[in-house]
């Protein structure tokens, strides 16, 4: 075979690698948690209770807000934390039902919002819940 020929063919099957392994890390980067699209209204944001039927953890995005709200049911109460690092504001991602991570500056923070690596010190900002009937109220 010809030099040239090797590294072209060479050249074609890591290309074909790295996409491979590219198509493999994209389908991990979505969220495994199911994202309810919503909208505010009087700092309200409402959610059917009937979505925490297959899992305890959703993922709430409020129309026209950068950070999602991940929203825990534990029994018959239910915790909203808005995924936004408390240290340099970047988006934090759902790691598994343990609780979140920012992948800037490797901050991770339990599934109640408190810090449990830095660099980041505070804990995430929560909201307040009421269940109304078949609705979850989350207050602004």
């Amino acid at each position: 075979m010809e030099r040239r020929n090797f590294i072209k063919i060479t050249c074609k099957i890591c290309l074909l690698g790295a996409a491979g392994a590219s198509i493999a890390e994209l389908s991990a980067c979505g969220t495994a948690y199911p994202v309810f699209k919503t909208t505010v209204l009087d700092k309200k944001i409402t959610v059917p209770l009937s979505i925490f039927a297959t899992n305890s953890l959703q993922i709430v995005r409020p129309q026209g807000w950068y950070y999602d709200i991940a929203v825990q049911k534990t029994d018959s109460s239910y915790t909203a934390l808005l995924l936004q690092c408390t240290h340099q504001e970047n988006q934090l991602e759902v790691n598994g039902k343990n609780g979140y991570s920012c992948s800037l500056h490797g901050s991770v923070f339990n599934k109640n919002g408190k810090v449990m690596k830095g660099p980041a010190e505070k804990a995430l900002k929560s909201y307040k819940t009421l269940v109304e009937e078949d609705k979850l109220i989350i207050m602004l």
